[in-house]
């Protein structure tokens, strides 16, 4: 049986009196980390192509306009990211199977290149630039779908009591690859991913002997599936069904 204990709880110096301290010395409550890895094994199993796509991503945006679900007033924050497209790209390239270009952020890249033309020229400069690389498909898409069901169940008996509380995000993704040289729409789908959340909780309430004390007692727990986790395995999902129906129809 092993023990963990975060150092967190440690206090050597017995100087904790606040929580501002407590977050200001130990180290531990702040991290950073890379998201290196896809979240589905599917994108990781994709085969190699012999001639890899180019494939152009410009927006991906979150079309239901959803907001946060907030108990008591009104929220304006988005219920999810506001730059999906962050997503597809990093499951483009993940896949191995395309060649991504910028398109996103194309102005800054067009502004840099006249930038060392205009400097080139005028120090009679010999070195030529490389031609941008240019798509032969465009990945178009967008959310289109956030459905939210709640639900419960609860009982309370001389004051004691406990519930149970669970939460269903449903986010709908939709992808479609479009051909720069007609401007058909080659391939599309729709990918759906559920996001679960469980709340349990017990509490203790009552007064004792005359009713001029009182205990009280609450504990839960919560577990919860990020919704940017879910957000991008389905576009990891997507984009993997995206390749097989490429290969189903010979392209």
């Amino acid at each position: 049986h092993l023990s963990y204990i975060s150092p967190c709880l440690g206090n050597s110096d017995n100087d904790y009196k606040d929580v501002v301290t407590i977050v200001g010395k130990a180290e531990c409550y702040s991290k950073s980390a890379f998201i290196n890895m896809p979240v589905t094994d599917a994108i990781k199993e994709v085969p190699l192509a012999k001639q890899r796509p180019v494939v152009a991503v410009y927006v991906f945006p979150d079309a239901t306009g959803q907001r946060k679900s907030i108990d008591g007033y009104a929220s304006f924050s988005s219920a999810l990211t506001q730059a999906p497209e962050a997503y597809v790209i990093r499951a483009l390239k993940q896949s191995r199977f395309f060649r991504v270009v910028e398109r996103v952020g194309i102005d800054h890249v067009t502004r840099e290149r006249q930038i060392i033309r205009s400097t080139r020229e005028k120090f009679d400069e010999d070195d030529q630039q490389m031609p941008l690389l240019f798509a032969g498909l465009i990945l178009e898409g967008a959310i289109v779908d956030y459905n939210l069901l709640t639900g419960g169940i609860g009982a309370r008996y001389l004051g004691i009591g406990n519930s149970k509380q669970y939460r269903e995000d449903t986010v709908v993704v939709s992808m479609r690859i479009v051909s720069v040289s007609t401007g058909e729409i080659l391939l599309e789908n729709l990918t759906t991913k559920t996001i679960l959340s469980v709340g349990l909780s017990n509490d203790f309430f009552r007064y004792i002997a005359d009713g001029t004390k009182l205990v009280e007692f609450e504990s839960g727990n919560a577990m919860n599936e990020s919704k940017s986790i879910a957000l991008q395995a389905a576009i990891e999902t997507g984009i993997v069904d995206i390749i097989a129906q490429g290969e189903e129809k010979s392209y």
